[in-house]
């Protein structure tokens, strides 16, 4: 006898309403009653030219089934306003809809990277974007064959080069274009750029850059690519300046100078900089010290790749404001500086940052951590020679709030607790990619201080951490009868 269990009948199916886009497009009016109530708005703020005023008494008839377009009917300030909510991502795919749009998109780009010349001087690159405040004209200046394998990069600075014409370890000047032709692209770029913001160039002359000067009262940021003294004098009538990059010699590219006299000429010309950043000059204490009197409002300074004089630190001590000071790919910090007693000290420092610079020079090292004494934060990046010899004369800096240390292969963890436990003001720790520095050489007084710290990012031996999540897999040990000492 089987038994017949009462079974639930099944849930009838949910009725899913209808959908926005659906009784959007289904009805056609309420769509053109939208459209018309918008191309009315657009009536009402931008009037006819013309003087004939429509009688009030007849009524304005509008079909919009007759119009191709329908975003024709919207004025230009509301598609622009439109098309800036978009996405950047969509801004080629906007560009192809209409000639319409093309242009609408065009002056909504502020940023442009140039690199045909010939579209800067023919006066098409203000047609096609008329409101640019930053310019990059550097890849434009260098005519370079374009269909080349080899491509020659330095850091911000890359170039296709033919290996027929390679000679001298230097780019031939016949890449880079004259200095007459750049100074004609720059007098366009003034003219048709007035607000424009942020400039970029290689090879530009004096008279280039005071067009721009005279033109551009707005431009806050500079930078030139093979910089000299003579090319400064332009420079200094950007009055309201407050970036600068200079970079007067780099390896392999090109050859320039700028020294004290240029440094000079800027000092008296542009003393409303907050960043500046010297790459491949010739400077010494005379052009560091200037700097340091005229631009009073200086916040940060970066040397790279530096060829100063001796001494030159010593200027420090001028630059009442300065915050932060960086050293990047530099071979030397100071050749031959002054007795420590003429050195004195930056006493708004905050900020030291060392990257990818060589630190074998003992004394150099200490005159720098002399003048830099009341610095709350140090950064080390891939430095070569800081061992714990040279690092424990940081132990001079006794207000370091915050200590990065990154791929600094010579310092072990002895070193690194000789200098760290003398600083009571240290909050935030770390410590990345410095093999020498062992989790189980940590003592029980560096334990501790890790347990007081506000934030501690620890992982030193990066190959010890691989070897023991392998252990028990076989992994690294397979090769090794191949690989046997004879």
């Amino acid at each position: 006898m089987c038994s017949l269990e009462k079974q639930n009948p099944p849930n009838p199916p949910l009725k899913r309403g209808p959908s926005w886009s659906n009784l959007w497009f289904k009805n056609k009016k309420t769509l053109n009653q939208v459209v018309f109530a918008m191309h009315l708005q657009s009536l009402t703020n931008n009037p006819p030219k013309n003087n004939h005023t429509p009688e009030p008494d007849k009524t304005l008839i509008f079909d919009t089934s007759k119009v191709a377009d329908r975003t024709s009917l919207l004025s230009d300030e509301l598609l622009l306003r439109i098309l800036s909510k978009l996405p950047d991502s969509q801004r080629n795919s906007n560009s192809l809809v209409s000639k319409r749009w093309l242009n609408l998109q065009g002056r909504l780009v502020r940023s442009l990277k140039l690199l045909d010349w010939d579209f800067l001087i023919s006066g098409r690159l203000f047609l096609r974007f008329p409101n640019l405040t930053h310019v990059d004209l550097v890849h434009g200046c260098v005519n370079s064959p374009r269909n080349s394998g080899i491509l020659l990069t330095h850091k911000s600075v890359t170039f296709h080069i033919d290996s027929n014409t390679w000679s001298g370890g230097f780019i031939p000047e016949r890449y880079i274009s004259s200095v007459e032709k750049i100074d004609l692209g720059l007098k366009a770029l003034a003219n048709g750029c007035p607000n424009l913001r942020k400039l970029m160039v290689i090879n530009a002359s004096e008279v280039g850059l005071l067009s721009v000067a005279e033109e551009c009262p707005t431009l806050q940021e500079l930078e030139l690519h093979r910089c000299s003294d003579q090319v400064l004098r332009g420079i200094a009538a950007c009055q309201n300046l407050q970036i600068l990059k200079l970079i007067g010699n780099v390896d392999g590219f090109y050859c320039s100078l700028v020294s004290d006299i240029g440094l000079t000429i800027l000092a008296q010309g542009c003393q409303r900089l907050v960043k500046l950043e010297l790459s491949g000059c010739e400077g010494g204490y005379d052009g560091i010290k200037a700097i340091g009197q005229c631009c009073q409002m200086l916040e940060e300074l970066t040397l790279c790749d530096h060829r100063m004089e001796g001494g030159w630190l010593s200027a420090l001590q001028y630059c009442e404001n300065l915050k932060t000071l960086r050293f990047q790919s530099c071979k030397t910090i100071d050749c031959d500086p002054e007795p420590d007693e003429h050195l004195g000290s930056c006493p708004t420092l905050q900020r030291l940052q060392f990257e990818r610079c060589q630190l074998r020079d003992k004394r150099s090292v200490k005159a720098l951590f002399l003048a830099c004494q009341g610095v709350r934060e140090t950064v080390f990046q891939n430095c070569w020679g800081l061992n714990d010899d040279m690092f424990s004369i940081a132990s001079i800096c006794r207000r370091v709030k915050f200590l990065s240390l990154e791929s600094c292969t010579s310092l072990t963890t002895q070193g690194l607790e000789s200098v760290i436990l003398s600083w009571n003001e240290l909050q935030s720790l770390k410590v990345v990619s410095c093999n020498h520095i062992k989790d189980s050489e940590v003592t029980p007084a560096l334990s501790s201080l890790f347990s007081e710290l506000k934030e501690l990012k620890w992982r030193p031996d990066t190959k010890f951490r691989l070897l023991s999540s392998l252990a028990g897999t076989g992994m690294g040990k397979r090769g090794s009868k191949f690989f046997k000492k004879s």
